[in-house]
């Protein structure tokens, strides 16, 4: 007969003593559980102690966290939180320096469990550790302790980052801006400007004021890829942040500073590989940086000024050079000539065509660059299109509009940059006007490809189609500059995407007849079977979660993994990312799969319900999933990436007996079945088919007909 289900049996340790073994009865009060363990070593003052886990973080255990204790887990008797917190305070104001270093160590420690954090935080101690970076008396280890308990306590959220004195954050800023300071004691002071930054407008401004952009490119060219990337994600959180007016002056001054090219220089092209944070905190300040465009891309194109009326007067004056010397009657004829060989849709007043918005103005700026950086490939250009027939003719200027359209979406400008993705392109820290060189690139390939396909304007939107999926498919190579973007674009000519196309589709539509469609359905199941094994024995190997919100970039880490006999999910928290397997002796937690009572993803998993809107975007969304198990618990998760996701949703369906649906389930399932048929096929081909004898010759025959008519 099973235990009662209220009833955990575990093992508690005490420091000189032997383990006690008990049962934990879950519906008594916890006091008491702790009373009768100190009776059962003779201690006295059991309000005094609590329980802690073991292993792990070693957090306490509490009235609200007590149901995640599970049978099997080893705790260890500790004093209470708010007495530990009492003498760490204590330890913490006394004068011996030695003492005052193991207490920091110590709290440092301690100051990830927010319940130790609550009790801290209501004795002041927030103020204490305030005071003592205020003093400037603290140097080298001390401080670096001091300010790791800061981060840890202030990351709970308890109380505001408001409440910091301007002279905590000129003594903050003090390290970043010193020439020499210790490694530890900066990338802790970076961490918590950005922190400041993001959680509190006030802040932004007094940190502004603070630190200069020149102070924080010098952090960019140390060795130390950590210091590089809280530098980089102290520039992004500035940058973020800043009033909309600001922030152009800020782009700016960063260029003057020469960021692009330092970041090129000392991290994209560096000896080290780049980590994923730093993969990130490059993103977002790609994102950031084609955001400057949206002003420009909503803009739309007032036909009444002038000022704006004379750059549709250059892009004709570039490409055709003409005399502007005629009559108002003829002038006007010639322009409006000239405008229809540029490609406009509105012959008569060109303007007409930017007043929609995406692109506005930024597909006019885009056209003014490359009549005037690349004037021969302008030139060439509209020239070449307006000695061909009218039905072939690839008209410029729609085309460019279009083009600029069609670059904001795959690049999602004016956007807040995603939560976790890591897709920057280097090519874009390769030149300062790489928005610019990027569709002049574009535009040169959209023409070449308009000549391939020898379309007409009613090809148009199959043009720019097929135009899409070249770029597209080019950034997903990663080309390291323009010059590579050029190369790999030149080897995805139009007979080339028609041949990838057919390709795929052949690949996905292949083996469509009765014989085989019944030979497919035949083996479906026997398949299907093999991927819920595969997708179980991954979940035996297990896989690392990043644990989602820290407001600061410190990576945390915890693992799960199924037991080899599928009835246990173990997990536990990790202090880094796993080079390999974790061993189920490190993993202090474990929920049985018959406690599993469903699977859920997306925005019906708690944790996504709790995020802010920021966070909550599409790409962490995909990846979300929870289970819930009794009494009315959740494990949640948020996977690695898309193929993680489905191995991890595929398999816990598969425990639970439920059909698998993921993306990734249906074309494993399509890719075995058809290699599948292809080696039963190949097997029916080898086989050798006896001939059939000749046929035996017929003899003439020798019978006579005779037709009676009467």
């Amino acid at each position: 007969m099973p235990p009662p289900s209220d009833i955990v049996k575990v093992a508690i340790e005490w420091p000189g003593a032997n383990a006690q073994l008990i049962e934990i009865d879950q519906k008594k009060p916890l006091s008491s559980i702790v009373r009768e363990v100190c009776d059962g070593w003779s201690l006295s003052g059991a309000e005094q102690f609590a329980l802690r886990y073991a292993d792990g973080p070693q957090l306490y255990i509490t009235e609200q966290s007590r149901c995640d204790i599970k049978n099997g887990t080893i705790l260890r008797l500790a004093i209470s939180p708010a007495r530990a917190a009492r003498q760490l305070l204590e330890r913490i104001q006394s004068h011996g320096i030695d003492a005052r270093l193991e207490a920091l160590k110590e709290l440092a420690k301690l100051s990830a469990d927010p319940t130790f954090a609550a009790e801290f935080i209501n004795m002041e101690g927030i103020g204490t550790l305030a005071r003592l970076v205020e003093s400037g008396t603290h140097f080298g280890e001390m401080l670096a302790f001091t300010l790791t308990a800061f981060l840890e306590l202030m990351d709970h959220g308890i109380v505001s980052w408001d409440l910091l004195s301007l002279s905590f954050i000129k003594q903050i800023a003090g390290y970043v801006n010193q020439p020499m300071v210790d490694v530890s004691i900066l990338q802790r002071s970076l961490a918590i400007l950005e922190s400041m930054v993001l959680n509190s407008h006030s802040l932004y401004h007094r940190v502004a004021q603070e630190i200069t952009v020149g102070q924080l490119i010098g952090h960019l060219q140390v060795s130390n890829q950590e210091i590089q990337t809280y530098a980089i994600a102290l520039i992004n959180a500035l940058f973020l942040k800043a009033p909309e007016d600001r922030r152009q002056e800020m782009a700016s001054t960063l260029a003057q500073k020469h960021l692009r090219s330092i970041i090129l220089n000392h991290i994209i092209r560096g000896n080290r590989p780049i980590k994923a944070e730093m993969a990130h905190q490059l993103y977002v300040l790609q994102v950031l940086t084609f955001n400057l465009l949206e002003e420009r891309m909503m803009t739309k194109m007032d036909p009444n000024d002038q000022a704006q009326r004379d750059i549709i007067f250059e892009l004709r004056r570039i490409a055709f050079d003409g005399d502007d010397t005629a009559g108002t009657e003829k002038r006007k004829a010639m322009y409006t000539k000239d405008y229809k060989m540029l490609g406009f849709t509105n012959h008569v007043n060109p303007a007409m065509d930017f007043t929609q918005t995406p692109p506005g103005m930024l597909a006019l700026d885009n056209m003014l660059y490359l009549a005037k950086l690349h004037q021969d490939t302008y030139i060439r250009i509209v020239l070449e299109n307006s000695s061909r027939e009218d039905k072939h003719e690839c008209p410029f200027g729609r085309c460019a509009i279009e083009l600029t359209r069609m670059l904001c979406e795959i690049l999602q400008v004016g956007e807040l940059p995603n939560e976790g993705c890591n897709d920057y392109h280097p090519m874009f820290f390769t030149h300062e006007r790489a928005w610019e060189e990027f569709f002049c690139v574009c535009i040169q390939l959209l023409n070449k490809t308009w000549k391939e396909m020898r379309a007409t304007a009613e090809d148009f939107n199959k043009v720019m189609q097929v135009v899409r999926e070249q770029i597209t498919r080019a950034l997903a190579m990663k080309p390291a500059s323009l010059d590579q973007l050029k190369s790999k674009l030149r080897g995805l000519s139009y007979s080339e995407i028609l041949r990838l196309r057919q390709t795929e589709r052949m690949s996905q539509d292949d083996f469509q007849s009765p014989p085989i469609i019944e030979l497919r359905e035949r083996i479906q199941p026997e398949i299907l079977e093999l991927i819920k094994q595969q997708r179980l024995n991954r979940l035996c190997e297990g896989s690392c979660f990043r644990k989602l919100g820290n407001r600061r970039r410190q990576e945390k880490f915890w693992f799960c993994r199924l037991s080899l006999n599928h009835k246990v999910l173990h997990y536990g928290d990790l202090d880094e990312s796993p080079q390999g397997e974790v061993p189920f002796e490190l993993l202090s937690d474990k929920i049985p799969v018959s406690d599993i009572k469903s699977v859920v993803t997306g925005r019906d998993c708690p944790h996504m319900k709790e995020k802010s809107a920021l966070k909550q975007n599409k790409e962490v969304l995909e990846l979300a999933f929870s289970v819930f198990y009794d009494p009315d618990e959740t494990l949640n998760f948020v996977a690695p990436n898309k193929y993680e996701y489905c191995i991890w949703t595929d398999g816990l369906c598969a425990l639970l007996g439920r059909e698998m649906g993921s993306d990734l389930t249906r074309s494993d399932l399509d890719t075995l079945i058809n290699m599948e048929m292809k080696l039963r096929l190949l097997d029916l081909e080898n086989i050798t088919i006896p001939e059939a004898p000749p046929p035996v010759p017929k003899e003439p025959s020798s019978y006579n007909f005779t037709y009676n008519y009467s």
